[in-house]
């Protein structure tokens, strides 16, 4: 009798084993996982994602409302100014300002009484043209323009409206600009008026920023906390261990790219204290620091820097670097005299504590005073015509 082979047991396959979510990638025994999310944490992703749909659309109506809004208060103050002020009397005028005020507070409430009216009238008479009030209310809101409305020069206001709108501004930077006289720090503010208004119509036509309107005399650096004695090199750090507050006093657009850059020429080693760029000019922009008064020979230094600049450093597309010489103070007739803006360079002080806000704005206003008794002096003399360069308003005739 033969002997049959034993025969083995089958094997029996394992159940598939729970693999939710795996995968197996093609052409390779990788096993991968597809994240499935559970319910809740499906719900928490789609609540988040259509928050964000919802805020963006709040957003929106918001800055349309606000428009809306702005647009109706200079309509409401135009209205007025044509039908009531007119009038030769102006007891008159205010009775009809006061009567009207109380018919619509019955029907539209407290936003439209004799005080508010009176506020829409005079951002009707600060801005009169449409056009010019239809560009800013995209940027500005109603809360900027009461800030604008008080203003009685209107070179100042405008410049306040436009770099509002260009650099994006909120409320209370806006205060913080005005607080702190940023309008009379600029080289702009320095200018003859046809300069200013021609400077403002570039910048409102084309965002066009010069170094006029971005560069500032003096540079409030209170914030550095430094006192009594220090050297040029507590100066550059001082600054840098604040650079945040730094670049918001310099102004927007600007964006740290080196510290004590090195320049090598003929064998001599020559250092940068601080490089910059600034985006909407599309320029270098060189810092020099100086703990004393400044001198001829440091603008011969900044020259240099910007000359190796523009030959290796600079990008196509960009403009020609530009520097600053930070000092403790400079003597203007001497600054007129060397021509420094031909050279893209200016020079500017720096205050490391704040004087009272009195004593700041006597000071600057007489600097006004005096860069535009020198430009008219100067068309009396010659009518040559004021240099456009930045501390050059005032150079006497040659």
């Amino acid at each position: 009798m033969s002997k049959h082979p034993t025969s083995r047991p089958k094997k029996v396959a394992a159940p598939p084993r729970q693999t939710r979510g795996l995968k197996k990638s093609r052409g390779s025994g990788v096993v991968r996982a597809d994240v499935v999310l559970d319910p809740g944490k499906q719900v928490k992703r789609l609540a988040l994602d259509i928050g964000s749909l919802i805020e963006s659309a709040r957003g929106q109506v918001a800055q349309a409302a606000n428009a809306a809004l702005t647009t109706l208060y200079w309509q409401i103050g135009t209205r007025i100014h044509q039908d009531v002020l007119k009038q030769r009397r102006a007891e008159y005028g205010a009775e009809i300002v006061a009567t009207l005020g109380r018919q619509l507070v019955e029907r539209f409430g407290r936003g439209f009484e004799e005080k508010n009216l009176r506020r829409m009238l005079q951002f009707a008479e600060a801005f009169p043209d449409s056009e010019i009030v239809a560009a800013l209310r995209r940027q500005l809101g109603w809360s900027h323009f009461k800030l604008l409305i008080p203003m009685k020069d209107p070179l100042k206001r405008e410049f306040y409206a436009e770099m509002c709108r260009a650099e994006g501004w909120s409320t209370r930077t806006l205060q913080q600009k005005i607080d702190s006289m940023l309008f009379e720090r600029t080289a702009l503010s320095r200018k003859p008026e046809q300069i200013i208004r021609k400077e403002l119509s570039a910048l409102r036509q084309g965002d066009q920023l010069s170094p006029d309107l971005v560069f500032q005399d003096p540079y409030l650096l209170d914030f550095l906390g430094l006192r009594d004695t220090f050297s040029e090199k507590d100066l550059e750090s001082a600054l840098l261990r604040e650079i945040e507050r730094f670049l918001l006093q310099l102004g927007a657009g600007f964006a740290f790219v080196e510290r004590q850059k090195r320049i090598t020429l003929d064998g001599d080693d020559y250092y940068l204290d601080l490089l910059f760029f600034h985006r909407r000019m599309r320029r270098l922009v060189v810092i020099e620091l100086k703990i004393g008064e400044f001198k001829p020979a440091d603008s011969g230094q900044v020259e240099l820097y910007l000359r190796w600049l523009d030959r290796h450093e600079r990008q196509v597309g960009e403009e020609a670097p530009v520097g600053i010489i930070l000092c403790a103070g400079k003597k203007r007739e001497t600054v007129e005299y060397l021509d420094l803006g031909e050279r893209g360079i200016h020079v500017a002080e720096y205050l490391t504590e704040l004087p009272p806000r009195e004593v700041l704005r006597q000071r600057f206003h007489l600097a006004l005073a005096t860069a535009r008794a020198r430009v008219e002096q100067q068309r009396q003399d010659g009518g040559a015509k004021a240099p456009p360069a930045i501390d050059q308003e005032s150079k006497r005739g040659r």
